[in-house]
């Protein structure tokens, strides 16, 4: 019989040897995630789901902490689709 070895150790990463650690402002510093530290959902505009604002024409990420916080693994995977739906079509 195969035994299953389930692990969930590859959805958070923690670096509190960086200097920007952290990189947002947070209550707990044990639960920040540093695994998406450049957000891959960046690229999706307003179908991110996160707490964003356009400043200058540009998008500031700056108030969301979706990729940084408890989840953000499940979040990220629930949008790839959609990331490799619009980085698969062409000009």
């Amino acid at each position: 019989m195969k035994s299953v070895i389930e692990t969930e150790n590859y959805k958070f990463v923690q670096n509190r040897k960086c200097e920007f650690f952290p990189c947002h402002k947070i209550k707990n510093e044990d639960d920040f995630n540093c695994l998406f530290c450049f957000c891959p959902l960046y690229m999706l505009k307003d179908k991110c789901g996160g707490n964003f604002k356009y400043t200058n024409g540009k998008k500031d990420c700056s108030d969301c902490k979706i990729p940084h916080s408890k989840g953000a693994y499940e979040h990220v995977m629930s949008k790839m689709d959609l990331v490799m739906e619009i980085g698969s079509k062409r000009d």
